[in-house]
């Protein structure tokens, strides 16, 4: 189908990966992360020559950057366009739109699905390690694990806030796969 073509294996790479970056600047700003962290600061670096002409006219919602959700929007939405010319498939516009919000919010809950299994890996092997990358996963995870905790207590040093963290992110996906092409 689709992914017979080496050209569309292509666009999708390079494009998920540049929709990852953002979608990492984003929750890094939403979770309130170390940005002089040196992989925060190449995070910053890729998505700022977009992201600074977007801030002029975007303003944030409190702790939420709407420039970083639209940046991510437009690259989603270039993605399908490309996708779809190479393809030859024109879209309606309320399903260019559907798409486009769908695969942003998969890739974004992709993102902490990730970040939660580096997480809980870290915490067996390398428990309060202090490396620039198990910092930047652990600040992305406290947000959601604090959250669960408010509901889910530990059980004598055993978290089980993981496991219902990744049950409802694999419901949402499996909610939102459809609709992502």
């Amino acid at each position: 189908m689709m992914m017979d073509n080496p050209l569309i294996l292509i666009v999708k790479t390079l494009g998920n990966l540049y929709l990852f970056i953002v979608l990492l600047r984003f929750v890094l700003q939403l979770s309130r992360a170390d940005f002089y962290n040196p992989i925060s600061q190449g995070i910053v670096k890729a998505t700022s020559p977009l992201l600074k002409p977007l801030r002029k006219v975007i303003p944030s919602i409190g702790r939420v950057d709407t420039s970083s959700v639209v940046l991510a929007l437009a690259v989603q939405a270039v993605i399908l366009a490309i996708l779809m010319a190479i393809v030859g498939y024109q879209l309606s516009a309320i399903h260019y739109v559907i798409y486009t919000l769908a695969g942003v919010a998969y890739h974004l809950l992709d993102l902490y699905f990730w970040a939660m299994l580096i997480s809980v890996i870290l915490s067996w092997v390398a428990p309060g390690s202090s490396h620039p990358g198990a910092l930047l996963v652990m600040q992305i995870c406290e947000p959601l694990y604090r959250f669960c905790h408010r509901f889910i207590p530990s059980l004598g040093g055993f978290d089980l806030s993981p496991i219902f963290i990744f049950l409802a992110i694999t419901i949402l996906k499996q909610f939102v796969a459809p609709f992502v092409i």
